[in-house]
């Protein structure tokens, strides 16, 4: 059951009511007994899951947590590495010199 939003053009008194989608909107205002109500058109609510957790994967123990870090850690640690050693073990090839054309004149 979705919760609306209502206003009373009387008095000026928001309030929230939850019930059924198949429900009349309300018109009387609890406030001050009118008949100058009126529902909002609202952004409605996002979903809350209460609870221990509705995938296991969506609440990790810290245990897992601080392994996963030191993988990262130990992952880009040796990625830094091999990059120095083959910036260092590289060789700049030297340059093939170029036969020269022979000039037409």
């Amino acid at each position: 059951m979705p919760t609306y939003d209502y206003l009373c053009r009387g008095c000026g008194h928001e309030f929230e009511l939850f019930q059924r989608m198949t429900a009349d909107p309300e018109k009387k205002c609890p406030n001050c007994k009118k008949l100058k109500l009126t529902r909002l058109i609202g952004s409605g609510s996002g979903v809350v899951f209460k609870g221990s957790g509705f995938y296991q994967t969506d609440y990790r123990s810290e245990s897992y947590k601080q392994k996963a870090a030191e993988e990262t850690k130990s992952a880009s640690s040796e990625k830094s590495d091999t990059k120095s050693e083959s910036k260092s073990s590289e060789a700049k090839p030297a340059k093939a010199d170029k036969p020269k054309k022979p000039k037409s004149e």
